[in-house]
């Protein structure tokens, strides 16, 4: 489906809201990128999977959480974005005391949660600004912490509407990546063309996607949690450029170093590609200093990750997922 073809049908029965030709901007934490053919936000699960019946089989669809690991190209992205946040917010604990979270739940609202109900371990959660679908899709953590430690057992829709259980087992499940056995693994490089290829996402019409998970926390103190969710909080404001928009970490680390130092050592914070920006603050966060393209910020991963290969020998990997086409000229 092209940018110009028209929007696909939508049933009358369906509860969700659906916008046509909706700029990214207002929904990634970069404050970029071009627009979205279309983006639905379900009313719930159920809207969901009514809502995916309706689509013709050859409909892109890539679903979006919090857009805190997001950048959309310039030239906008066809097809159909799922908003999760909003949506898919269900959160309770079971009589097995297993934590059920759906996928547009943010990381900070499970950590309280987890500790107002007397769990521990889920306190990390708090330093990640994404919704537990994105967690789970790139296996997000921070402070020593990851969320596939905690996974008993995963909900996914597939493309055509179908819910299905998988259990970690059935994943390669390494730093900041997730692939499910047996299928395509996903690319872990950047095209040497100059740009990060559109087949760079795990967003890129998924044949089926994260939708909920069932998580398991040891029993701890509530006060002690919430006293440690504070801390972490007051660690990230004191480390991270949170004034300005951004998208969090944008590289992996490499093995046994941090991409951070690497950045630094080449002498690279505060470099700028137009309105984006190396943080001065972090080296491994690209900032948004006001109007920044998705171009900006794209040119200058790739810039970034071309300098540090070049001084140090280390290939960075991006943590952000880049998807759309790039703005062309009339």
């Amino acid at each position: 489906m092209t940018m110009n073809e028209p929007a696909p049908y939508v049933s009358p029965s369906l509860r969700g809201k659906l916008c046509r030709e909706e700029s990214m901007r207002r929904h990634t934490s970069w404050r970029a990128g071009g627009v979205a053919q279309c983006l639905y936000q379900a009313a719930d699960l159920a809207d969901l999977q009514v809502f995916l019946g309706t689509l013709p089989v050859t409909e892109s669809v890539w679903p979006v959480g919090l857009g805190s690991n997001l950048l959309v190209r310039d030239g906008g992205v066809a097809g159909t974005g799922i908003l999760l946040h909003g949506a898919l917010n269900e959160l309770c604990v079971q009589p097995d005391r297993l934590i059920y979270v759906q996928a547009g739940v943010p990381g900070a609202k499970l950590a309280r949660y987890a500790a107002l109900n007397n769990f521990q371990g889920a306190e990390f959660c708090a330093g990640i600004p994404g919704t537990l679908g994105g967690m789970l899709a790139m296996n997000a953590g921070c402070y020593g912490s990851e969320i596939w430690q905690h996974v008993v057992r995963v909900q996914l829709i597939t493309r055509s509407g179908e819910f299905i259980e998988r259990v970690p087992a059935e994943y390669h499940i390494g730093y900041r990546s997730v692939a499910l056995r047996g299928g395509d693994e996903e690319d872990s490089g950047m095209g040497k063309s100059g740009f990060v290829p559109a087949s760079f996402s795990l967003l890129a019409s998924p044949s089926e996607f994260f939708v909920g998970a069932w998580l398991k926390f040891l029993p701890g103190d509530a006060e002690v949690s919430r006293k440690k969710i504070k801390a972490l909080l007051s660690q990230r404001i004191a480390s991270q450029p949170l004034n300005l928009p951004n998208a969090g970490s944008v590289f992996r680390n490499p093995p046994n170093d941090y991409a951070a130092r690497l950045i630094e050592s080449c002498g690279l914070k505060g470099r700028k590609r137009g309105s984006a920006q190396v943080s001065e603050k972090h080296a491994n966060f690209i900032v948004n200093t006001g109007g920044a393209t998705a171009e900006n910020i794209e040119g200058l991963i790739v810039e970034v990750r071309d300098i540090v290969e070049a001084q140090t020998g280390v290939v960075l990997h991006p943590e952000v997922k880049i998807i759309g086409e790039n703005k062309t000229d009339e």
